[in-house]
């Protein structure tokens, strides 16, 4: 009984620190409309929080976005390895929330889906920042390989609001050679 009573007691302490947690960091916010057609096409990273699934990457990283008939949007990631093979994974995204199209799931590995926020984006759609709520995953993105200086500064300088710490952010390297 006594045991049972310790097990409760520190679930308990263990869903309020949960909540205290999430509580501490501000509210995500996404943008307010993503336009999917103009959002289509192929992206640049540019700057990434360190993920288990890039690690083989070394340059050149894209996605390629393409919509499907049905809604879905095909993804497609490319990145050349540390050994120089080009590396490819496809994956199919879903909206999850139709009123703004920015909230979505992608899913490379059927049935797991990860969330995918977009959190900014440019008035021209020449970049994009893409998240999630639990601030472990975020991409800057752009339409070309290089972003100018001031545009990524400006990015960066907004991050720290949305609970997102800009000094975990890697650069990609980009060769402009990239022909995925």
């Amino acid at each position: 009984m006594r045991t049972r009573h310790i097990l409760l007691l520190g679930g308990l302490i263990g869903v309020s620190a949960g909540m205290l947690m999430a509580a501490s960091e501000p509210r995500l916010e996404t943008v307010q409309h993503i336009d999917l057609n103009r959002y289509a096409g192929r992206w640049y990273e540019i700057a990434r929080y360190p993920n288990k699934f890039e690690m083989k990457c070394a340059l050149d990283v894209t996605a390629e976005y393409v919509a499907k008939g049905n809604g879905d949007i095909r993804v497609i990631n490319t990145c050349t390895a540390h050994d120089g093979r080009v590396v490819r994974s496809v994956g199919t995204a879903k909206v999850v929330d139709a009123s703004t199209n920015a909230k979505l799931k992608v899913a490379f590995f059927w049935p797991f889906y990860g969330k995918y926020w977009v959190l900014d984006v440019g008035e021209k759609y020449e970049y994009a920042v893409v998240g999630e709520p639990g601030r472990d995953y975020l991409w800057i993105l752009s339409r070309t390989p290089a972003m100018p200086d001031s545009v990524y500064e400006k990015i960066l300088n907004r991050l720290p609001a949305r609970g997102y710490d800009p000094e975990k952010l890697v650069r990609t390297h980009q060769s402009g050679a990239a022909k995925h």
